[in-house]
């Protein structure tokens, strides 16, 4: 059995606001162009479209010495239509200097942790996303980004 551990108050979220798949991106990018740290994507799926808008911030990021680590699926796991396409960006986000970490095993977690500070989850594969409905939110506190990346012992892939 696995226990929640509440926050221990109701300042544990500072803000949380919602977002959907016409505005997610544009908030997304502005908190990724402010990280100072550290960046944490975790996004089952990776085309090269979305990649290819995301790839001149993680240059700028990667510049500024800040780590980004992507969670995805192992390509093996994709179809084949996609598994070039994942395989090939994967590959190439390695050696931006990427940290890429490959899961097996019906992965489909969506989230993105910047700084520790920011957290945010919903159904919006980051690294793929083109034209479904989705909903992301993102919680700004830094007790609900450690206790997310606590939960998913996210520290032990990265």
């Amino acid at each position: 059995m696995i226990w929640f551990k509440r926050p221990q108050s109701a300042q544990a979220i500072t803000t949380s606001i919602l977002y959907d798949e016409h505005t997610f991106y544009q908030a997304f990018t502005r908190d990724l162009q402010r990280s100072e740290k550290e960046v944490i994507i975790e996004s089952p799926f990776i085309t090269s479209s979305r990649m290819e808008v995301l790839y001149p911030i993680f240059r700028e990021l990667l510049a500024r010495q800040v780590k980004i680590h992507i969670i995805t699926k192992d390509p093996s796991e994709y179809d084949e239509h996609f598994r070039y396409q994942a395989t090939n960006e994967i590959l190439y986000a390695d050696e931006m200097g990427i940290n890429v970490i490959l899961l097996k095993g019906n992965h489909h977690r969506k989230l993105a942790i910047i700084d520790k500070k920011i957290l945010w989850e919903g159904s919006l594969n980051i690294l793929s996303y083109s034209q479904s409905k989705e909903i992301m939110r993102r919680i700004k506190g830094a007790q609900m980004a450690k206790e997310t990346l606590n939960f998913l012992r996210i520290n032990e892939f990265i």
